[in-house]
């Protein structure tokens, strides 16, 4: 059975790590790509890291309703399409959305069938240590940010079917992949 998958979680918990050992191990789930407004990054590519489109592009597939969920940041629209979604769910394959809190907010009020899913650190002072050791050389107040936004995001796990805690990587895994299974087994 195909599912909307929607897997948030702060930066640092792994939960980009923990998606693509699911997009290894099952090969009729998709991972959606986001659209955004930003120029490529040097190695990026278009329809492999992101779709890129112009302003008005983007703010005219908002007004017609071809955005699952999209957000604003510093200027730069970000957001995930209708289109491949639904065409993936309608074949009959799953799709999974790495997205945060507010884009699972937005997909739910259009799509409430979706399972949502948060990776969780196993405590703030682990999270913190995560991002320290991921960027060594990050400046300790934009540490303390990243900290602080996690916390923000921690306080809306009510708002999600599963919470998975990424304390042990292969234990998060096993539990992320029997949730999915649960659910494409229906």
């Amino acid at each position: 059975m195909s599912k909307l998958f929607i897997i948030s979680g702060p930066s640092g918990a792994g939960k980009g790590t923990l998606v693509n050992m699911i997009m290894e191990k099952y090969n009729d789930i998709f991972l959606s790509i986001s659209m955004t407004t930003r120029q490529p990054r040097p190695g990026e590519q278009e329809g492999v890291n992101y779709y890129y489109i112009s302003t008005d592009d983007f703010k005219k597939r908002i007004s017609e309703d071809k955005m699952l969920e999209y957000a604003e940041y510093c200027g730069t629209f970000y957001g995930t399409p209708r289109e491949p979604a639904e065409k993936a769910l309608n074949e009959g394959n799953s799709m999974i959305l790495e997205i945060e809190v507010e884009g699972m907010r937005q997909v739910k009020a259009k799509m409430p069938e979706a399972v949502t899913i948060f990776i969780a650190p196993p405590s703030i002072d682990d999270l913190a240590k995560r991002i320290k050791k991921r960027n060594p050389e990050e400046k300790e107040e934009v540490i303390e940010k990243r900290v602080s936004r996690a916390k923000a995001e921690m306080e809306f796990t009510s708002e999600y079917d599963h919470i998975v805690v990424n304390g042990d990587l292969q234990e998060a895994f096993e539990k992320l992949s029997a949730i999915i299974a649960d659910y494409i087994r229906e």
